[in-house]
C-alpha cells in the first residue's frame, strides 16, 4: 500500500520512521532525523533532505552506513538473508541468475574492494532508469571503480546509496517519472547511430553531416511530428527545427533548443537533454490540446562542438547571422571541404543567410542540459539554476623547431618544439589557477610524424581559456601568448597560433533566471545557483536575446565528454516538470 506525503506529514514520530523503515539499509537514523525537518513540500525536497542528513554525519557514521549494506552476489543473497529491499534490487539485476563463471568473478572483485578499500563496493544496480544494470555493466563498473582513490570511492558509495533510496522511497509512494523514462528511453534510441569506427566499439561519436548525424537529424524530425509540433523543417545548415504554434498569430515565440552533436567518445546526454526535454512539454501540450500565449520553437542544433571541422557553435550561429563562409573552404581529417559536406547532404548553402533570427520577434531563450562537472552530485541537488556562462578563447597553435638526432645533438644545441611546448602548458596551468576560477588547457598535443630517436622539430597543440568574464579571460589569454612568444624566443624555435572560437561571457538574463528558480521552488526543490564553465548554444543567443539555463545532475561524479556520462530519468523527471513550470509561469504573465 502507497504512503502520501501528507500521510508522512502528518503521522507521529514512531508511526513515520515505520513508514520509511527501510529506506536506508539498516540505518533509520537517517529518517529519524530527517524527520525533525517536517514538513515536506515534495518528495524532492525530502531526498535532498535525507541526503544532507548522511553529509552531517561525519566519516564515521558514512562509513557505517556503507558497511550496512550487502555485498553484490555475496553470502546475504547465498544465505538468503538479505532485506526484502535488497533481494529485489539484485533480483531486478539479474544477479540470482549468476553463470559459475560470473559469480566467481564478482566473488574475487567484492574481496579485492574490501580489501582495497575497508568497505563493501555499493551500486544502485536498478540503474539510472529503475529497471535494472545488466550483470556486465555491474562488473565493468565493479572492475573501473575498483581501480579509484579511497575517497572517491567512499562517496560514489554514499552517492549509489541515495540512488536505491531514491528509489525505494519512490515505491513506497508509488511514484513514478513516467516524463522522465520517455526521455530517457529518447536518448537510449538516438545514441544506437554513430560514426563509423567508433560505432563498431560500441562508442557514441556524431560529427557534422555524417551519415549518423543525417540519422539523428531525421529520428528527432520524426519524434517532433509524434510529439505534436505544428511545424518541422531542416534547416539551411542542419538544423532540425519545430514551431508549436500559439493560438495568437501576432504572438512572439519563445526559443529553447540545445545541439545534436557529439564529442569524440562522448555520452548520450550533452546537448541531446536540451532537445527532448522541451519535446515531452510540447507532447503533453498537444495531448492536452492545449495552446500558449506565445509560439514555442525548439531547435536541434546541427554543430555545437566543432569536431569535425573548426566551426563550433556553427548551429547556433546561424540563427545570429555568425555563419563564417570561410569555413566552407575547410577540410576535415579526411580532405572533405565543408562546402562538399554540406552539399552532399542536400543543404542549401545560399539559404543561410536567410536563417537570421529577427531578435524582436524572440522572448528569448533557455536551455536545459546536464551539468557536465561534479557540483550538484557532490550536494545532492536534482537541478541547479545558472548564472552565467564562461566566456572563452580557442586556439590551434604549432611550435616550429629543428629534428636532428636523439643521441648525437647536445642538450644546449637542440631547438625543441615539444619541450617549448611543454612549458607553455605548465605555465598556462599556474596562470588559471592564480585567478581562481579560470581554466586553461591543452587538450590535443600532437608531435607530427615523432620518432623515438628524433628530437621533435615539431609540436601541434590547442589551448583553451575561459572565465567568468570577459576581462578577466582576456587578461590570462594576453599573459599566456605572450608567455607563448617568450618561451619560442628563448628556445629559439617559432610558432603560429590560429584563433579558432571566441565566445563571450553570458551573464543571465534576470526575469528568465527567476523562473527557472520560481520553477524549482514550486517543485520543492532547493535553489542553488551556480555559472558555467562550459559553453553551450545559449551564450552564441545570447548575443541577440535574454537566455537563461537549467543544469541537470550527472552521474559518475558529474562526468562528461566521455561515455559514463549519465543522469537519472528520475533528473530528468524533475527538468520536464521545471520546464513545464516556466512555461506556465510566462503563460500567465503574458
Amino acid at each position: 500500500m502507497s504512503i502520501t506525503l501528507d500521510q508522512l506529514n502528518a503521522a507521529p514520530i514512531g508511526e513515520a520512521m515505520q513508514l520509511l523503515n527501510g529506506v536506508y539499509e539498516h540505518s533509520p537514523w537517517i529518517a529519524q532525523q530527517t524527520l525533525m525537518a517536517r514538513p515536506f513540500a515534495s518528495l524532492a525536497q525530502m531526498k535532498h533532505a535525507m541526503a544532507r542528513v548522511v553529509a552531517a554525519s561525519g566519516h564515521d557514521a558514512q562509513l557505517a552506513l556503507i558497511r550496512a549494506h550487502p555485498e553484490l552476489a555475496g553470502k546475504a543473497m547465498v544465505s538468503q538473508s538479505l532485506t526484502a529491499e535488497s533481494a529485489l534490487e539484485q533480483s531486478k539485476a539479474g544477479l540470482t541468475q549468476c553463470s559459475p563463471a560470473e559469480f566467481e568473478k564478482i566473488q574475487r572483485l567484492n574481496a579485492a574492494y574490501n580489501e582495497k578499500f575497508g568497505f563493501p563496493f555499493i551500486l544502485a544496480v536498478r540503474g539510472p532508469r529503475g529497471t535494472g544494470l545488466t550483470r556486465q555493466d555491474i562488473i565493468d563498473t565493479f572492475e573501473r571503480r575498483l581501480q579509484g582513490h579511497p575517497d572517491f570511492e567512499r562517496a560514489e558509495c554514499l552517492r549509489n546509496i541515495h540512488r536505491i533510496a531514491e528509489l525505494r522511497l519512490n515505491d513506497k509512494f508509488n511514484v513514478a517519472p513516467t516524463e522522465g523514462n520517455m526521455v530517457w528511453d529518447w536518448h537510449e534510441k538516438l545514441a544506437q547511430f554513430s560514426d563509423p569506427g567508433y560505432r563498431e566499439k560500441g562508442q557514441l561519436t556524431v560529427t557534422y553531416l555524417t551519415e549518423a548525424h543525417r540519422a539523428c537529424a531525421a529520428q528527432i524530425h520524426a519524434q517532433m511530428l509524434d510529439c505534436g509540433f505544428d511545424e518541422v523543417s531542416l534547416d539551411a545548415v542542419g538544423n532540425v527545427v519545430g514551431r508549436y504554434r500559439s493560438s495568437n498569430k501576432e504572438a512572439r515565440t519563445l526559443l529553447t533548443g540545445s545541439h545534436y552533436d557529439t564529442v569524440r567518445n562522448g555520452g548520450k546526454y550533452d546537448g541531446r537533454l536540451g532537445i527532448f526535454v522541451p519535446l515531452a512539454c510540447v507532447r503533453a501540450l498537444h495531448a492536452q490540446d492545449r495552446r500558449l500565449p506565445f509560439h514555442l520553437e525548439v531547435v536541434a542544433f546541427a554543430e555545437e562542438e566543432g569536431q569535425r571541422f573548426k566551426a563550433t557553435f556553427l548551429g547556433s550561429g546561424a540563427l545570429i547571422g555568425q555563419f563564417n563562409t570561410a569555413w566552407l573552404d575547410q577540410k576535415d581529417a579526411d580532405g572533405v571541404t565543408l562546402r562538399d559536406a554540406m552539399t552532399g547532404a542536400g543543404l542549401h548553402i545560399d539559404d543561410i543567410t536567410r536563417l537570421t533570427r529577427n531578435a524582436a520577434d524572440y522572448l528569448g531563450f533557455v536551455e536545459v542540459h546536464i551539468e557536465q562537472g561534479p557540483v550538484l552530485n557532490e550536494l545532492d541537488l536534482p537541478l541547479g539554476v545558472v548564472t552565467s556562462i564562461n566566456g572563452g578563447v580557442r586556439y590551434l597553435a604549432e611550435v616550429i623547431g629543428t629534428a636532428c638526432h636523439a643521441g648525437t645533438t647536445p642538450m644546449n644545441r637542440r631547438s625543441d618544439a615539444a619541450a617549448a611546448v611543454a612549458e607553455v602548458v605548465l605555465f598556462a596551468e599556474k596562470r588559471a589557477l592564480r585567478d581562481g576560477d579560470s581554466v586553461a588547457t591543452v587538450g590535443q598535443l600532437l608531435v607530427p610524424n615523432g620518432s623515438t630517436n628524433v628530437v621533435p622539430g615539431r609540436c601541434q597543440f590547442t589551448l583553451d581559456m575561459r572565465a567568468p568574464t570577459n576581462a578577466q579571460r582576456d587578461a590570462m589569454v594576453n599573459d599566456v601568448l605572450a608567455a607563448l612568444k617568450e618561451i619560442c624566443e628563448r628556445r629559439k624555435v617559432h610558432h603560429t597560433l590560429e584563433e579558432t572560437m571566441r565566445a563571450a561571457a553570458a551573464p543571465s538574463a534576470p526575469q528568465w533566471q527567476q523562473r527557472w528558480e520560481q520553477a524549482l521552488s514550486t517543485l520543492g526543490v532547493p535553489l542553488h545557483r551556480m555559472p558555467s564553465g562550459a559553453g553551450h548554444d545559449a551564450m552564441k543567443l545570447h548575443e541577440v536575446m535574454p537566455q537563461a539555463m537549467l543544469f541537470v545532475r550527472g552521474q559518475n561524479a558529474g562526468i562528461s565528454h566521455n561515455p559514463l556520462e549519465s543522469t537519472t530519468s528520475d533528473d530528468m523527471q524533475l527538468a520536464v516538470q521545471a520546464f513545464s513550470l516556466l512555461l506556465d509561469q510566462f503563460a500567465s504573465e503574458s
